[in-house]
């Protein structure tokens, strides 16, 4: 039985991997170049690689290997469990999964082509974040951040269409919807995971209400204006996803003369998790046409490791050129020996938490110090500051990551429902932001997330949780004591082994939960990540 189930495995595995590094190819560079010739290919691609899943006969024999599976090595046989995982998804006629792929493909082609236009002018997303940080005319503000909300428009209705679409096909291999099938085949516990939004809202909803209403006082402050009459173009984010500049020290100011890659490079050659090779295959910069955001591809897995970034000189991507290169290392120091199902992270969360945890890295003062020097009263201002400034990011975040889930909950329960004013009861709940007056506007269609990674926004909230978990760990098990406020991680080479050994090199060889306590020595756990945001 078990040289069948070899076989089979073998078999399928020949025709999948070449297919995903086409697949992968041509998604590098329709991210690149927006081209539509290079989107076709992606459709054309990915329809290929579904359809290999939608075989029903393969689907019947992999399920029967399955049940047979118990005496089989421990690598085959979650070989045959992630398979029968993604299988499952796939049972679908030919037709359905080829509409799916094309909406989906469309929309995204929108999504990398769109610029916002303000009078006449288009505004990149850097060039929106611009003015949120610094304009004070608060008219201008508000015609920019709608602006930033103009591409909702555009792929609203074609949003819902694919969410009933997604729907139907959950349904049709047995579903409730489209949301519940997606962790479930994610190996995320639907009920274990709105166990854990619940507990991270009560443990944060103090800590929260009194940092926001500082951050409100200031601002109101700043605009000449009651706290009451704050509303969301106030903020410098175009979903307040991310925390303003508060304090004395603008970190922006930090990055104007350095050179990020650079900075990278020097940081991760410290730790023996070096990024020359995968800078060098990277496309790092502002480009019309171009995807306006930041990902990390591994095309071949292989070692083909990429990044696309638009980086400027602040901190914010200072903050995510750490936090992709970790994922790209993650990718490339998996176990090349591992069967090509398992040669990937153990799950979205723990590369996310991984990812995470070295880009914290960009605001903490003992690694700002050593890695771009900085004059002995700004480092002591920054210390001083660094512990409020980790929990008015992580707050905002954290609030904001349960939007996001709420919210692709309830569109996936119904796409058809007042899904505006659902999204602006969630903001207010959890962000405590006032809804514009009079607005109704799908606003929720705006943040790329939904179209083009949905039901993602999850493990974002959980890799915060992770990564305080590994910070907790190497902080006091792998540096004993001798943690990240203290050498800010830089040239500590037990840190890059650390990871390499423990997080990276198992890939997704065991569940991604027995990863986390044979890495970290306990389950995953809020409480490391909801200490750190307290006073």
């Amino acid at each position: 039985m078990e040289s069948k189930i070899q076989r089979f495995v073998d078999d399928l595995t020949a025709v999948v991997e070449p297919l995903a590094g086409r697949l992968a190819e041509a998604y590098w560079e329709a991210s690149i170049t927006g081209s539509y010739e290079a989107t076709q290919r992606v459709e054309q691609l990915e329809t290929e690689y579904r359809l290999i899943f939608a075989d029903h006969d393969r689907f019947e024999e992999l399920k029967a290997f399955h049940a047979e599976s118990q005496n089989v090595p421990s690598q085959l046989s979650r070989q045959l469990q992630l398979l029968l995982l993604e299988f499952t998804s796939e049972q679908l006629p030919s037709e359905a999964i080829k509409e799916l792929v094309r909406q989906q493909t469309a929309i995204e082609q929108i999504f990398t082509t769109h610029r916002a236009v303000v009078g006449g002018v288009e505004m990149n997303d850097n060039a929106i974040r611009d003015v949120l940080k610094s304009e004070i005319d608060q008219k201008r503000r508000r015609i920019v951040w709608e602006a930033s909300k103009q591409i909702g428009h555009r792929v609203a209705a074609d949003l819902i269409k694919l969410a009933r679409l997604r729907n139907e096909s959950a349904q049709a291999v047995g579903f409730e919807d489209y949301y519940q099938m997606s962790l479930t085949l994610h190996e995320i516990d639907s009920e274990e995971l709105l166990e854990t939004v619940s507990q991270m809202e009560a443990l944060t909803n103090e800590p929260y209400s009194k940092i926001k209403l500082k951050l409100d006082n200031n601002l109101a402050r700043r605009f000449d204006i009651d706290v009451e009459a704050l509303r969301p173009w106030h903020y410098s984010d175009v979903f307040f996803q991310e925390a303003p500049h508060v304090g004395e020290v603008n970190f922006d100011e930090l990055f104007a003369d350095i050179d990020i890659v650079e900075v990278a490079e020097v940081f991760f050659q410290g730790i023996k998790l070096p990024i020359d090779d995968l800078v060098e295959n990277s496309d790092l910069y502002e480009r019309g046409g171009k995807n306006q955001h930041a990902f990390c591809i591994h095309i071949d897995r292989l070692g083909d490791v990429r990044v696309l970034a638009n980086i400027r000189p602040t901190a914010k991507w200072m903050e995510t050129v750490l936090h992709e290169y970790g994922h790209a290392v993650y990718d490339r120091e998996l176990d090349r020996a591992l069967p090509f199902t398992l040669r990937t992270p153990a799950h979205l969360i723990i590369t996310e938490g991984t990812a995470m945890l070295l880009g914290r890295l960009a605001h903490n003062a003992e690694w700002l110090d050593r890695m771009i020097g900085l004059p002995a009263h700004l480092k002591q201002l920054i210390s001083a500051e660094m512990d409020e400034t980790f929990r008015l990011r992580m707050l905002i975040f954290i609030r904001w990551a349960m939007v996001m889930i709420c919210f692709e909950r309830e569109f996936y329960r119904n796409p058809d429902q007042n899904l505006n004013k659902i999204w602006w009861d969630l903001v207010e709940r959890f962000q405590f932001l006032t809804r514009p007056d009079g607005r109704d506007a799908p606003d929720w269609a705006a943040k790329i997330h939904i179209a083009t990674a949905p039901v993602y926004y999850h493990n974002y909230l959980l890799g915060e949780i992770v990564a305080s978990q590994l910070q907790h760990t190497i902080d006091r098990c792998v540096l004993g004591g001798a943690g990240v406020e203290k050498t800010g991680y830089v040239n500590q080479e037990r840190v890059g082994e650390y990871l390499r050994e423990k997080v990276f090199k198992p890939g997704r060889s065991v569940h991604w939960k027995e990863l986390l306590v044979n890495a970290t020595g306990e389950k995953l756990n809020p409480r490391c990540l909801a200490d750190q945001l307290m006073d």
